[in-house]
């Protein structure tokens, strides 16, 4: 018997004659609805019983498999008793609906407003009008306060308002702007704050004649929008009144002049119409906007920041792990910093990069696997485990095999952020900005090629290499004001600052340069660089200058604290206090920091005759002889590092 469901009004079922099928009482009708929302995935009996009963009575697991087995006699009343059901099945620890997409109306409702999206205009309208029929009232009527029936309920009630609009679309294009006017002017009564539908019933009034009555409409609009939300309309609404001012002779829907702004507006609105709300597309698109939002400013990689996660979230909670990988592995936003904005967040998609990979199935893409590499070993950055190096030499060695090259980019930015296992590997992180800058300049991935740029300009400076690091950070800014990337200039900035720093300048200029690139740096959506960085800079400058390292008591040195605490209280005259805090520091984490807060170390010990921690600094250092301390970070330096090897060998040499 061929059994259909509907959850477009009431939910109820239908027998293959078209008869409503006897579904029994609220909680068998209940039990149906949830398997429906779960869209062929296994619904668990304690998910059941949580969802059917605020506080669950005794029995109640028992009482899910007494409607679960009155539905199975309503739905397939031939079956024989002890033949296997196969509606409602039995799966794993709960319950599981095989309907198929054309026997629920919601499902088929979803297919034809995808499918009018890609049509004709006349094709359009038919299938658009017979959609809208199967409304009975709204979807999940007598599950409106459920949880797990409201955000699907909500869903559904934007793709309907969306086809209301698709379909008064269809019919302007089809010359039937008369007919459009009535049922809009009905739509937007009922909701007044859809600016679509408020656009096409002026455009409808203007091509019936009525230009008076359009204007009308808008002015309404734009007051409602601005008095009661207190937003603009926006410029699709705006462009219209302008026109139909300007008493055009036939208002022109189309994409007209290529103006940027206009062009953004009509494809997201497009978007919005003809791809469902809370559907997997929108998600993974989400994504990408995700992607470029991170590169565009404060507010945009702030935003970018907190919506991952969500988008990660959103992702897992559907069951769909080549989703959830997508959605994980498809954020490949260059990193060029070691120290995480958000520690906990980076782990968190560690961890649900780690979930999705261990979950994909053999056959997945050898893609996918490097993209949930390449996230682990950046997104685990600043930490000591071994996975991180582990996961960028995986994800490294599939992007090579493939030959993709915006993986390898991915993959490259990885295996960077898993460079700093010692001091001394400047020139090791040279070599991967200099693949990244020739694989990307090759192939048009301008965001890790400035990604490239910013690391050679980092190893070049740790090489007192200035030269070289000159052109890339110029480099860096060309492409990033022609891509407008204003996060680039951030950097830049520092590296310049730290140019003054390292080549003779006067500290009071280098100090000034660095005041200025911190105020450029205050509120750049960054705290992983921005708290304690300028404190630690000016220490760094002060040390290797021989100046004074008195500081504010009220100074943030953010997470540098435990490093610069020995020096700070050394310069407040109190000895004792500063051993103890010496003591007490741990080993510098290992990062671009690492050789700089090194130094800083042992000047605390060489001062205080420290023999243990001297020696300790004195065999971490040692690899980096050749470089500058802290100026592979691009912002900062103590000097050489092989001024603070002699002088720790000296004092080494006094206390035998």
């Amino acid at each position: 018997m061929h059994v259909g469901f509907g959850v477009l009004g009431p939910v109820v079922a239908w027998d293959g004659a078209g008869a409503l099928i006897d579904v029994k009482g609220p909680k068998h009708r209940a039990v149906l609805a949830r398997l429906v929302v779960a869209r062929g995935r296994v619904v668990s009996v304690s998910r059941l019983v949580d969802d059917l009963w605020e506080e669950p009575p005794p029995g109640a697991v028992s009482a899910v498999r007494t409607f679960v087995a009155a539905l199975r006699r309503a739905l397939e009343p031939q079956r024989a008793p002890r033949e296997p059901a196969r509606l409602l099945v039995t799966e794993g620890p709960g319950y599981v609906l095989r309907a198929a997409p054309d026997t629920v109306d919601a499902w088929r409702f979803e297919e034809s407003v995808a499918a009018a999206s890609a049509a004709p205009p006349r094709r359009a309208v038919e299938l658009l009008d017979d959609a809208l029929s199967w409304w009975r009232g709204p979807a999940y009527a007598g599950f409106d306060d459920e949880p797990w029936a409201r955000a699907e309920r909500s869903r559904l009630e934007q793709l309907r308002l969306n086809a209301i609009e698709q379909r008064a679309e269809a019919r302007l294009a089809l010359g039937r702007a008369a007919d459009v006017v009535p049922d809009l002017d009905a739509h937007v009564a009922e909701h007044p704050w859809r600016e679509e539908a408020w656009r096409l019933l002026a455009l409808a009034l203007y091509r019936t004649g009525r230009q008076g009555d359009a204007l009308a409409v808008l002015r309404r609009a734009r007051s409602l929008l601005l008095e009661q939300l207190g937003i603009d309309p926006s410029p699709r609404l705006r462009r219209l009144e302008t026109d139909i001012l300007r008493q055009a002779d036939q208002v022109n829907d189309g994409p007209g002049s290529p103006d940027p702004e206009r062009i953004w507006a009509e494809a997201a609105a497009a978007y919005d119409r003809t791809v469902a709300t809370g559907s997997r597309a929108r998600l993974e698109s989400t994504v990408g906007l995700l992607r470029s939002l991170a590169v565009t400013g404060a507010s945009g990689l702030e935003a970018a920041r907190d919506q991952r996660i969500a988008a990660v979230a959103a992702a897992e909670q559907l069951g769909d792990v080549e989703l959830t990988a997508r959605v994980i592995g498809g954020y490949d936003v260059p990193a060029i910093w070691t120290r995480s904005d958000d520690p906990t967040q980076a782990a968190q998609i560690a961890a649900a990069a780690e979930r999705a990979l261990a979950a994909l199935h053999p056959g997945s893409p050898d893609a996918t696997r490097a993209r949930l590499l390449a996230t682990i070993a950046v997104e685990s950055r600043g930490t000591r485990a071994a996975r991180g190096p582990e996961a960028a030499r995986q994800a490294e060695r599939i992007a090579r095999g493939l030959g993709d090259p915006a993986l390898l980019a991915f993959a490259l930015n990885g295996v960077f952020m898993q460079t700093f296992h010692r001091a001394g590997l400047a020139r090791e992180r040279d070599d991967i900005g200099t693949e990244l800058v020739s694989l990307c300049a090759r192939h048009g991935l301008v965001t890790f090629e400035i990604l490239g740029h910013l690391i050679r300009l980092q190893a070049r400076s740790a090489l007192a290499d200035f030269a070289a690091a000159d052109a890339h950070a110029a480099a860096a800014d060309q492409r990033a004001e022609r891509y407008e990337s204003p996060l680039v200039g951030v950097f830049t900035q520092w590296y310049r600052a730290l140019r003054l720093a390292a080549t003779g300048s006067s500290p009071q200029a280098a100090e000034a340069a660095y005041r200025d690139a911190a105020a450029q740096l205050a509120n750049a959506g960054m705290p992983g660089v921005e708290r304690g960085l300028l404190p630690l800079a000016l220490l760094c400058l002060r040390v290797w200058r021989g100046g004074p390292a008195a500081f504010d008591d009220d100074t943030d040195w953010g997470p540098y604290a435990p490093w610069v605490r020995p020096l700070v209280l050394l310069a407040r005259d109190r000895p004792a206090d500063a051993a103890a805090a010496l003591r007490q520091s741990p080993d510098p984490p290992r990062d671009l920091l690492f050789e700089a807060l090194w130094c800083l170390t042992a000047q605390a010990a060489i001062t205080l005759n420290d023999r243990a921690t001297m020696k300790r600094a004195h065999a971490e250092l040692a690899p980096a002889a050749d470089e500058l301390a802290g100026a592979g970070s691009g912002v900062l330096t103590v000097g050489p590092v092989s001024h603070h090897l002699d002088r720790l060998a000296a004092a080494l040499s006094r206390t035998r």
